[in-house]
């Protein structure tokens, strides 16, 4: 077995519902196959409820919040999808913070599906080339970012590398962009 990323600590930040299950536990698996920490950050302790699709899926323990936890505390960050999960993020003011302090502080980011709808809320799609779920081109569009239809994209037009997918069929691709990029 591999050990790429030994000793670093990766972020999933999730609101309490809506979060698309397998966006949350497939990059997860891929970076703790390679011995990374990873850890679920939320806007409360507790727990999360996740989806598959429009169903209910499992119910996930809560690491840290994004109120106490702190970007420089960790190596990077992903952002799952789902429809509620990013409409709940961007509508807190300390989880747009929290994302926000990955790019100011250059850390990598991989976001996917609805994700960036985060990223467009802080401020830090302009410039920057990515892909998402369709529904959410103009937005990027709008935020002054470049939106193509790929099934990942990794972007360095910026402070940070931004990995991003449009759905879960790109998730083999994603994990493994995410992996490669943390691994340098």
């Amino acid at each position: 077995m591999s050990e790429l990323l030994r000793g670093k600590r990766i972020a999933f930040l999730a609101a309490a519902e809506g979060v698309e299950q397998i966006e949350l536990t497939d990059p997860w698996d891929a970076v703790r196959s390679e011995h990374a920490e990873p850890s679920l950050v939320s806007l409360e302790l507790g727990t999360i409820q996740a989806f598959n699709h429009l169903e209910t899926g499992d119910v996930f323990d809560v690491d840290d919040t994004v109120e106490s936890a702190s970007p420089s505390d960790y190596d990077a960050l992903v952002l799952p999808g789902g429809v509620a999960n990013p409409d709940l993020l961007r509508t807190n003011k300390a989880a747009v913070a929290f994302v926000r302090g990955f790019f100011d502080e250059g850390k990598p980011v991989a976001v996917i599906c609805h994700g960036p709808w985060t990223l467009v809320e802080a401020d830090v799609v302009s410039g920057r080339t990515l892909t998402s779920w369709p529904s959410l081109r103009t937005d990027i569009t709008n935020a002054g970012g470049s939106w193509v239809d790929h099934d990942v994209v990794v972007c360095t037009n910026g402070p940070n590398t931004l990995v991003s997918s449009r759905k879960p069929d790109d998730l083999p691709a994603f994990s493994s962009k995410l992996i490669e990029t943390l691994s340098t």
